[in-house]
């Protein structure tokens, strides 16, 4: 009976169970339904396995500051209005290839080692270390349909297709709209002149939409990235035909400092440089008006890109970016065209970006980098950032609806670089203990340099002193210059004095001998030391004599006795001042009594006295020319009247240069064959075991060169050979085409009427400018905060730059000697440290609390703002420094 009582309790204790249950369940959904709400978008996401698709649209030389944009209505609308617009966007090298390469693996240049569009552009080494890490390789391993369409790297063959890119329709070599050749997909493909069939913006548009409608037909759930690659702007300019009569009147190029020249505060190419002629002027007006032309295709391109986003249903899942690799100048400086220059026009780039999570009709003022376009992408796509990568994503400026924690009130704003890196050109030599060569400590500016040094009484004179090498002199604009003492004063270097108040005993002929004899054993050991550094000294002399070009053919007494410094054979007894064969020996040679002349190096010089040098009177150069005792050129009459003596003589010069290169590179060979084959040194008194010990090692020693050198030698010998065939073979073009375009140092561009092939057309005769070099290497800082706006520059030559952009935004006065030398010091030693960052810890420093480096005061805007900054006088320039860490 109690058995039955129990029955009916179980199910009101189980009911009650239940009821505690609902209870509780729905306790914790109403804790957690604040978060579910948040995180709804998200949490769908990643159900249906959605990730949004990139597009990169990439041109090729494209300014920001000399009004590019103007002449794209469509884009402007479409990435300005629709998305945010960098208004401090930057390349951090102003060179083709090297910033391709940094856009594609998110490094600065001294990380990839591509230092110019020759130097490990595409090269093995290139394609071994640092192809399989672009970013196109993570994102085709994490899932994405990856595209490249367009030009890729300067030096790019076609011979293969990079790893990470699963179409793949990419220009052979450098730019152009006609007449290329592509890589489709590891097959070459060649185009012609035909505009409906071959204009390549409109091929790199029209093949990347069918690619992504495609995709989308096959793999609606797979996202896309892709690469726009256009050509445009960058040369020979050729616009479509419906664009060729467009901007007639194109002068927005003409900037504050166009034609600004010369430039005696910069450096020193625009120092060599002058103002442009009328038809250099002319050029630019007319390269201005054909860029714009050509940039009206990628506008159309665009558009249509756009117009498949909608129609596909894909715009609100895509980010679009667009930007370009570098700027350009047109005119500035007096500058007729090119890039490479470390200045606003060649590193101020646009940068638009539209997509998910990104405001509209905005101007963001924070710095962005090519280096952040690849860390940029891996975020976009949910792809871990490698460490090693210098650049950092830039998603974080642009989000807007990440949820705020209320319980941090106080949390500081984002923190962003205010400073980065404009590096260009190949780094500076190592010494042979594989330290790089010293940097100059004197951060005075040049005049004030040459000013202390001619306070010097060894500067003061006129090449008069014995060993004086400089001079001082004031020139007419009353401004100290220092001039090299050449000609006489050379031949009184310190070595040649060392040389004649030496004994004669050390520049007599030593005996050689064929065995190793021993009978003198029992000779002091100072003694023999003695002699063998004597010997020594002497070699070392006559060889660091044969290396002044005044120096190669001297004659000089010592005791009676005549010597000559001679390139060929060092130094020789010629016998005594006093006989009659030295006077015949000097008559025959140079230019003698009857005026005969001969090729090749050579000095006229008569018998010496002998208490006294007597310098030569003129140097031999060639055959037609010499160079006479105060430093100048002087040729026969011929040379200056006819203009194929002119090309002979020129001709006959660069033939000699080949020879005496061939003979250096042979006499190399020679003494390394000398250094191998070296006889040992007599060891009479060391014991056997020794020697048998010695004699092992130098065996394994020699074996194991015989097995590395060979192979490093040719290679060596090979690449030598490579570039002096190439130098030929452009010499031997220029004299066919009567190319007499060329200055020392700089690299020159000839125009003519036939260079472009297409309306608008050049009809003003052909013209010669020398803009460039290829061995301009600098490193710069470029800072924009809240208090600072400047630009600071270190050439490989020593010389500094620093322009003060809130003062002078167009860079007109280095105001470099306005700084002092702690403020000097301290940008060194910022720019030190970036020059060899390496990740984006190391590459980023950012500060917080109040000396945080990003814009306080940001706000959304809806036209280009640049941020607010103070603009300080010279005298408290002084004190901007004050407790700024470097």
């Amino acid at each position: 009976m109690m058995a039955g009582q129990g029955h009916p309790a179980l199910p009101s204790i189980f009911l009650l169970l239940v009821l505690v249950g609902v209870i509780a369940e729905a306790q914790g959904s109403g804790y957690l339904s604040r978060f579910r709400l948040r995180s709804r978008l998200q949490r769908d996401r990643n159900m249906r396995n959605v990730r949004p698709n990139i597009i990169l649209i990439l041109t090729d030389d494209q300014d920001i500051e000399l009004g590019s944009m103007q002449a794209m209505n469509k884009t402007r609308n479409i990435m300005e209005k629709g998305g945010t617009h960098f208004s401090n966007a930057f390349s951090t090298t102003p060179m083709c290839c090297p910033s391709r390469s940094s856009i594609l693996t998110g490094k600065y240049v001294h990380n990839h080692h591509t230092y110019t569009n020759n130097e490990n552009c595409s090269s093995p080494s290139w394609q071994a270390h640092h192809e399989p890490h672009t970013f196109a390789v993570h994102l085709n391993n994490s899932g994405y349909r990856t595209a490249f369409f367009g030009k890729y790297l300067n030096e790019y063959n076609g011979s293969y297709v990079p790893p990470g890119w699963k179409e793949w329709v990419a220009l052979v070599k450098n730019s152009r709209f006609y007449n290329y050749t592509l890589c489709r997909n590891g097959v070459r493909e060649k185009h012609s002149s035909n505009y409906p069939k071959d204009y390549l913006t409109d091929i790199i548009t029209n093949n990347s939409i069918e690619y992504f409608r495609l995709s989308k037909r096959m793999f609606p759930h797979r996202p896309v990235l892709m690469v726009l690659s256009h050509v445009a702007p960058h040369g020979p300019e050729d616009s479509a035909p419906q664009y060729s009569a467009a901007f007639p009147n194109a002068s927005q190029h003409i900037t504050p400092s166009y034609n600004y020249a010369p430039n005696p505060d910069k450096h020193w190419i625009l120092r060599y440089t002058g103002p442009m002629k009328p038809v250099h002027m002319q050029f630019t007006n007319m390269l201005q008006r054909r860029r714009m032309q050509t940039l009206l295709s990628v506008d159309d391109s665009v558009e249509k890109v756009y117009n498949m986003l909608v129609e596909t249903g894909e715009l609100d899942n895509t980010y679009i970016i667009y930007t370009s690799d570098h700027g350009y100048h047109i005119g500035q400086f007096g500058l007729v065209k090119g890039k490479s220059m470390p200045y606003e026009f060649d590193i101020r780039v646009p940068f638009y970006i539209r997509g998910p999570n990104v405001d509209q009709g905005v101007t963001n003022p924070h710095i962005v980098l090519n280096i952040d376009l690849a860390p940029t992408l891996l975020e976009m796509a949910g792809v871990d950032i490698p460490a090693e990568i210098d650049g950092k994503s830039i998603l974080k400026l642009l989000a807007t609806d990440r949820p705020i924690n209320r319980f941090q009130l106080n949390k500081k704003g984002k923190t962003w670089r205010d400073s980065f890196l404009v590096e260009r050109g190949k780094p500076p030599h190592k010494r042979a203990d594989g330290k790089e060569m010293a940097q100059e400590e004197n951060f005075l500016p040049k005049y004030q340099r040459v000013k202390d040094l001619c306070q010097k009484a060894e500067y003061q004179t006129s090449c008069q002193q014995p060993g004086q090498k400089w001079q001082c002199v004031e020139d007419p604009t009353g401004k100290l210059r220092l001039y090299k003492c050449k000609g006489m004063a050379s031949m009184f270097a310190p070595r040649m004095q060392a040389l004649m108040a030496s004994s004669p005993s050390t520049l007599s002929v030593v005996s050689n001998f064929d065995d190793c004899n021993c009978g003198n054993a029992g000779v002091k050991p100072s003694a023999l030391k003695k002699k063998r550094l004597l010997n020594k000294k002497k070699i070392k002399s006559s060889k660091a004599e044969t290396r002044k070009r005044w120096a190669r053919s001297v004659s000089f007494e010592l005791d009676g006795d005549l010597y000559a410094v001679d390139l060929e054979e060092g130094y020789r007894p010629l016998g005594s001042s006093n006989s009659s064969w030295t006077k015949d020996r000097w008559r025959g040679t140079g230019v003698g009594d009857d005026g005969e002349e001969f090729s090749g190096m050579g000095v006229a010089a008569k018998p010496t006295t002998r208490d006294k040098l007597t310098p030569p009177a003129a140097l031999k150069v060639t055959y037609r020319c010499s160079i006479l005792m105060n430093d100048t050129v002087k040729c026969d009459g011929g040379l200056y009247k006819s203009l194929q003596a002119w090309k002979d003589h020129k001709l006959h010069i660069e033939h000699e240069i080949e020879t005496l290169q061939t003979k250096i590179k042979n006499l190399r060979e020679v003494k390394g064959h000398l250094k191998k084959v070296r006889p040992e040194e007599c060891q009479c008194n060391t014991p056997s075991y020794l020697l048998k010990n010695k004699e092992a090692y130098l065996l394994s020693v020699e074996q194991m060169d015989s097995l590395r050198e060979p192979s490093k030698q040719k290679t060596l010998w090979l690449q030598k050979e490579q570039k002096r065939r190439k130098k030929l073979r452009k010499f031997l073009k220029r004299l066919q085409n009567n190319d007499t375009c060329s200055m020392p140092g700089l690299t020159c561009f000839t125009h003519d009427n036939h260079h472009w092939q297409t309306a608008p057309f050049w009809t003003m005769g052909p013209f010669c400018a020398c803009t460039s070099a290829n061995n301009n290497t600098y490193w710069c800082l470029r800072t924009i905060n809240d208090t600072h706006n400047f630009l600071f520059c270190e050439f490989a030559t020593g010389f500094m730059e620093y322009f003060d952009l809130s003062t002078d935004p167009y860079q007109l006065i280095n105001a470099v000697s306005t700084l002092d030398r702690n403020a000097l010091n301290s940008m060194h030693q910022q720019l030190m440290a970036l020059r060899s960052c390496k990740g984006h810890k190391q590459c980023n420093p950012e500060k917080g609390g109040k000396e945080r480096n990003h814009f306080s005061e940001y706000r959304p805007v809806h036209r280009r703002k640049r941020p607010k900054t103070k603009k300080p006088s010279s005298k408290s320039l002084g004190q901007i420094w004050e407790g700024w860490v470097g």
